[in-house]
C-alpha cells in the first residue's frame, strides 16, 4: 500500500501545491528550519538564554527569506492566473498602451506645474528683494550726485537731502549711508551711529547685492563718481534680517532663510547650513486640495572683502500654498480666471470620458479574436500529444484564418523539423565537448622565471580555435614559448591545433633537441632517441625543433594543411631569447623608450614542404622589453576605415607597456572588438605577452 507521504504528495501534485521548482523548496526548507529553531529557542531559552537570544537572530533571517520567496511565487501565480486569459492579455495590454501614457503625461504636467509654482514663488521673493536694491540704489545715486556737487564747489560735505528722507520713509531709519572720498571717509550730517563700515577696495563701479560682512548679511548698494582726480564712493546697507524678511513674507507664506558657513577644523574645512530665522505663517487652505508645498533656491552672495562671490552662499525657503500662488499670478484677471478654471475642466472630463469608452471598446473586441486562439490552443495540445493530422476549421477570410491555414501548413512539416533540430543538437553538444577539450590545451597555470613574465590569451572566431600557443617549463632557468596558427578553421584546423600541441609537448619535454644547428629529416631519428631529463647547462635548438615538427605534420596530414608556429626558448640568466620562425607573424619587442624589434629569423611554414631547415637567430632582452606575439586575427580584421593593422597594434602596446600583461591584452582585444564593431569576428584572436624583469 501507498505511505501517507506518497498519498500526500499526489494529492498536493493534483492541486498544484507540491513544490516544483527550486523556489517553492528554498521557501519551504526556510519555513521548515525557521519552525524547527523557533521549538529549539524555546527548549533553550530558560537553560541558556544567551544561546537561545542567538539562534532568535536566524529564526527571523530564515522568516525573512521564506516571505520573499513565497512573494514570488504569489506573484508568479498571480500572474498565470490573470495572464492565462488572452482576453486579459489585451486588455493589460490597452492599459499599457492606452492608459499609463495618460497617467505619465497627467504625472508629468503636476511636476511641470509644481516646478514652475516653485520658480514662481522664488521668483515673487526675489522680485521683491531686487526691488528693494532698486529703491535703496535710486537714493543712494541722487546723495552721491549731491556729495558730488558740494565736493566741485568745495563745500562741506553733507546730504540734506538724506535727512529728510529719513524723517518721511520709515523703511530709510534701519538703512546706513557711507561716503568716501577717495581714501577719505566723509562724515555726513545725518550720519547714524553703528559699526563702521570698511571702504571696499575691490569696488570700481557701481554694485547692487546681497553681502556678507562680519558674519551678517546685508543689502548693500554702490555708487562710485569721479570728482576731480578722486573717486567718490557711496554705500547704503540696511540688514538683510528678520525684520525686512517679514515683510516680503507677509502675504506670501513661512520663509526659512538659511546662511550657509564655512568652519574649520584640523582635517579641513566643512560646509554648514544653518537656519538664521523663520518669518511668516503658512496661510489656511483654500479647499481639500489646497495643500502645503514647500521650494527653496539658493541666494548668490558677495563677500565685502574680497568682492568674490561667496561659496557659501545662502539658501531661501519658501512655505506656502497653491490658492496664494494662484492669487498672486493672476491678481490682475478677475472672474476671467474662474472661466478658465471651468473650460479646463471641461476638457480634463472630456478626456477621461474618452478613454473609459475606448476601455469598453477594446474590452468588446477582445472577443472577436479569442475565439479563433481558443481553437489553436485546442490544435496546440492535439500537437503536444503527437497527433499531426488534426486540422484547424477555417471560417473566415481575415488574417486569423491565415493563421489558421499557416498552422495546418505546418503540422506537414513538423515531424522533419524535429529530426533536423535533433541532429542539430547532437552536433552542437559534439562541438561543445571540442571547446572544453581544446580549452584544456591552452596553458592555464604558468609558471613564470624571475626575470620574465608572460601571458597568453586566445578567443576563437567559432566554437573551436585554430590558433595555438603554449608556455613549457625546460629548466629552472629556461622557458619555451610557443605560437602557431593553423591554416583554415573549425573542427579540422582544432585537431591539427592538438596535434601541434601535443608534438610540441612532446619533443619539447621528452625529446628535447640539443643541437644548435638546424636539422633534417634525417636528424630526426637521432633526435628521438636522446634522454628525456636534460642536464642544466644542454641548449635547446628551437630550429631543430621546427624541422622535427616539419617533417612530422608533412607525412601525418593532407597537402592542404599546413600551420605557422614560432618557436622560441628565453634564458633567465643570460635574458637571452633564442628563436626561429616557421612562416609565423614577426613577433616584436617593444623596448621602454619605445624602439621595435622584430624576430624574422626562420624558414617557411610548417608541414607544407618537407627536408626543410629553420634559421636561428638570439636577442638579448632587456629590462622592460615587452614580447609581442600574435595571429593574423588581431591585425587582419577591416571596416569602412580598412585593416586594424600592425602599427595600430605596436601604438597600443607601446601606450600602455607599463601597465600589467593581463590589462595589454584586454586593452587590444577591446580595440579590435570596436574596429569590428557589430560585424561577426573574422579570424581567430591570439596574443602572446611576455616582459623582461
Amino acid at each position: 500500500m501507498p505511505s501517507v507521504y506518497s498519498q500526500l504528495r499526489v494529492r498536493m501534485l493534483a492541486a498544484g501545491w507540491w513544490p516544483q521548482g527550486w523556489i517553492a523548496r528554498g521557501a519551504w526548507y526556510s519555513l521548515g528550519f525557521a519552525i524547527g529553531l523557533f521549538v529549539l529557542r524555546m527548549l533553550m531559552k530558560p537553560v541558556a538564554p544567551a544561546a537561545a537570544q542567538s539562534v532568535e537572530g536566524w529564526v527571523k533571517f530564515l522568516l525573512i527569506d521564506a516571505a520573499l520567496l513565497f512573494s514570488i511565487i504569489a506573484f508568479r501565480w498571480l500572474r498565470r492566473r490573470i495572464l492565462w486569459r488572452l482576453r486579459n492579455r489585451l486588455i493589460v495590454t490597452y492599459v499599457f498602451i492606452g492608459v499609463l501614457p495618460t497617467v505619465l503625461l497627467v504625472a508629468m504636467a503636476m511636476i511641470t506645474l509644481y516646478g514652475f509654482a516653485g520658480q514662481f514663488a522664488i521668483f515673487e521673493v526675489t522680485s521683491e528683494i531686487n526691488s528693494q536694491l532698486r529703491r535703496m540704489e535710486a537714493v543712494n545715486a541722487a546723495v552721491g550726485n549731491e556729495l558730488a556737487a558740494h565736493l566741485e564747489r568745495g563745500d562741506k560735505s553733507a546730504a540734506e537731502s538724506l535727512a529728510g528722507l529719513r524723517k518721511r520713509d520709515a523703511a530709510w531709519r534701519r538703512r546706513r549711508m557711507y561716503a568716501w572720498y577717495g581714501d577719505q571717509p566723509l562724515s555726513l550730517s545725518d550720519e547714524a551711529k553703528g559699526p563702521a563700515l570698511s571702504r571696499p577696495i575691490f569696488l570700481n563701479g557701481d554694485l547692487h547685492d546681497i553681502v556678507r560682512d562680519q558674519d551678517g548679511l546685508h543689502l548693500r548698494v554702490a555708487t562710485a563718481l569721479s570728482v576731480g582726480a578722486k573717486r567718490l564712493i557711496v554705500v547704503t546697507s540696511e540688514p538683510f534680517d528678520k525684520e525686512l524678511v517679514g515683510k516680503i513674507a507677509a502675504d506670501m507664506g513661512e520663509i526659512t532663510l538659511s546662511d550657509s558657513t564655512v568652519r574649520k577644523s584640523e582635517s579641513g574645512a566643512s560646509a554648514n547650513v544653518q537656519p538664521a530665522f523663520t518669518v511668516g505663517t503658512v496661510p489656511p487652505a483654500a479647499g481639500n486640495t489646497d495643500w502645503e508645498v514647500a521650494f527653496f533656491a539658493p541666494l548668490p552672495v558677495l563677500d565685502w572683502e574680497t568682492g568674490a562671490n561667496a561659496q557659501d552662499g545662502a539658501v531661501i525657503r519658501v512655505y506656502t500654498r497653491p490658492s496664494v500662488l494662484y492669487a498672486h499670478l493672476f491678481a490682475t484677471w478677475g472672474e476671467f480666471v474662474r472661466g478658465v478654471e471651468y473650460i479646463l475642466l471641461a476638457i480634463f472630463l472630456f478626456f477621461a470620458l474618452i478613454v473609459l469608452i475606448a476601455l469598453f471598446i477594446g474590452t468588446r473586441m477582445t472577443r472577436t479574436v479569442t475565439s479563433a486562439v481558443a481553437e489553436l490552443y485546442d490544435a496546440t495540445k492535439h500537437v503536444d500529444r503527437g497527433d499531426f493530422s488534426h486540422r484547424i476549421p477555417v471560417k473566415s477570410a481575415d488574417q486569423l484564418a491565415q493563421l489558421s491555414i499557416s498552422f495546418n501548413s505546418m503540422t506537414e512539416s513538423i515531424e522533419k523539423l524535429i529530426q533536423e533540430q535533433k541532429e542539430k543538437q547532437r552536433l552542437e553538444g559534439e562541438l561543445a565537448i571540442a571547446q572544453e577539450v581544446q580549452a584544456q590545451l591552452f596553458p592555464r597555470q604558468v609558471t613564470e622565471l624571475e626575470s620574465l613574465e608572460v601571458h597568453g590569451f586566445c578567443r576563437p572566431a567559432r566554437t573551436v580555435s585554430g590558433d595555438y600557443y603554449d608556455f613549457l617549463t625546460a629548466s629552472s632557468h629556461k622557458l619555451i614559448l610557443a605560437v602557431g596558427d593553423i591554416s583554415g578553421k573549425g573542427i579540422s584546423a582544432a585537431l591539427l591545433m592538438a596535434t601541434i600541441h601535443s608534438a610540441v609537448r612532446a619533443y619539447s619535454v621528452e625529446s628535447l633537441p640539443q643541437m644548435r644547428e638546424p636539422v633534417g629529416a634525417g636528424a630526426i631519428a637521432g633526435a628521438a632517441r636522446v634522454m628525456a631529463a636534460w642536464p642544466e647547462g644542454v641548449e635547446i635548438s628551437p630550429g631543430a625543433l621546427l624541422g622535427l615538427l616539419n617533417h612530422q605534420l608533412f607525412e601525418s596530414t593532407p597537402p592542404e594543411k599546413y600551420a605557422t608556429l614560432f618557436l622560441a626558448v628565453y634564458d633567465g640568466r643570460s635574458h637571452r631569447l633564442t628563436y626561429s620562425n616557421g612562416g609565423h607573424l614577426p613577433p616584436i619587442l617593444i623596448g621602454q623608450d619605445g624602439a621595435v624589434r622584430r624576430l624574422e629569423a626562420g624558414g617557411t611554414v610548417v608541414g607544407l614542404f618537407d627536408n626543410m631547415t629553420y634559421d636561428e637567430d638570439a636577442v638579448e632582452m632587456h629590462p622592460g622589453e615587452i614580447f609581442l606575439a600574435y595571429s593574423d586575427g588581431v591585425t587582419e580584421p577591416e571596416n569602412e576605415f580598412g585593416e586594424f593593422g600592425e602599427q595600430r597594434l605596436i601604438d597600443l602596446v607601446r601606450e600602455n607597456r607599463r601597465s600589467p600583461l593581463t590589462q595589454i591584452s584586454q586593452t587590444v582585444t577591446l580595440a579590435v572588438d570596436d574596429w569590428i564593431g557589430d560585424n561577426e569576428q573574422p579570424d581567430d584572436i591570439t596574443l602572446v605577452l611576455a616582459r623582461a624583469r
